[in-house]
């Protein structure tokens, strides 16, 4: 087994050679950021001409070996090259190509996947921007098909068997660190925002329960603006390292209120819901009330917190993603207000 780069610079010729089965004679780093993980852009000089593509699009996993072992306990590089080695092959979902994908048991990761760039996709990588309506309709109806092809557990089983891997819970440890968060930024954070940390730090384990109730299949389970791109108007979806078997609203109501413009979804979003919930019907997956749909969009809401409160830690602070960051957590108080999330979640709590 070859031994896995833990920084962009151990991607040597000879590696890339060995990996991608023809000889390389040169790899330049043309672009290296640091935030959850490790990213870059690599160029390519081959001994034959057009022997491979020209530029790659490089992540690992970060170089700081606590950052590291957090995100190694995550299973999250491990379980994005799972997704690209044995399910994108198979969905209609558009996604980049993987030319390589592995892991190992220290923590370490590397996946070299299509440089989108290179034939113009569109990204917001600091959130500066949000899909229209329009394209997050289309993105809803093929995530519809996606789920309720995979509601059925044989057939998770036979594409994805890892899936039945449990993920063990991390809702006591972020608690903590969701009340250091809340504490050193008094007075900074909106009023819903701290009211929905202050309930996750008492109601933890709750929280993780409802985010995951319901009908279940295979979700992407991070649907942020970050994660997304557009391919002459279609959305597809990157960074696959949180999928999981979850329930269908976890991905719908996250890519509603973290992707979609904010305008455009507060025009659009119950008919944005509506499309998705008759798109999956269409797709022989389950039959979904929308009155349902709509008050566990309203709990769902409230995982927004959860996903963007790490962007308050002074570590972070020091990386590439404050941007992409800053956007995130005001799509979070957004969607906090609109929807009235800690009246949802009051009501629910048992």
């Amino acid at each position: 087994m070859q031994t896995l780069p833990t920084d962009v610079t151990d991607i040597t010729p000879s590696w890339m050679s060995e990996t991608l089965g023809t000889e390389v004679t040169e790899v330049k780093v043309l672009d290296h950021a640091f935030a959850t993980n490790q990213r870059a852009r690599v160029g390519l000089t081959y001994a034959s001409e057009g022997a491979g593509p020209d530029t790659l699009f490089v992540k690992l996993a970060p170089l700081d070996p606590v950052h590291r072992e957090m995100i190694g306990a995550t299973g999250m590089g491990e379980r994005e090259a799972q997704f690209y080695a044995d399910v994108a092959p198979t969905v209609d979902l558009l996604v980049p190509r993987c030319y390589f994908g592995a892991s190992n048991d220290a923590n370490a990761f590397v996946l070299l996947l299509e440089d989108l760039g290179a034939r113009g996709c569109r990204f917001a990588s600091n959130g500066e921007w949000g899909v229209s309506a329009d394209a997050g309709a289309v993105a809803l109806e093929q995530l519809a098909q996606f789920h309720a092809r995979f509601e059925d557990a044989a057939e998770r089983d036979k594409v994805a068997p890892w899936l039945v891997t449990d993920r063990p819970s991390m809702s006591e440890a972020t608690s903590g660190l969701m009340r250091y968060v809340l504490d050193e930024n008094a007075g900074k954070l909106s009023e819903s925002y701290t009211a929905i940390g202050e309930l996750y730090v008492e109601h933890h384990a709750w929280f993780d329960h409802i985010w995951h109730a319901g009908p279940a299949t295979y979700i992407h389970g991070d649907t942020h603006i970050g994660n997304v791109y557009l391919d002459d108007g279609r959305v597809g979806f990157l960074d696959w390292g949180l999928s999981r078997v979850s329930t269908h609203l976890r991905d719908v109501s996250y890519f509603m209120t973290m992707s979609i413009d904010v305008d455009e979804r507060r025009a659009h979003e119950r008919d944005l819901l509506q499309g998705y919930l008759d798109a999956l019907r269409g797709a022989g997956g389950v039959d979904i009330a929308f009155d349902d749909a709509w008050e566990s969009h309203r709990l769902q809401a409230s995982y927004t917190v959860v996903a963007t409160f790490l962007a308050y830690m002074p570590s972070y602070a020091a990386s590439d993603g404050v941007g992409l960051g800053n956007a995130l957590l005001a799509r979070s108080d957004a969607a906090l207000a609109d929807l009235d999330v800690v009246e949802a979640v009051r009501a629910a709590l048992p």
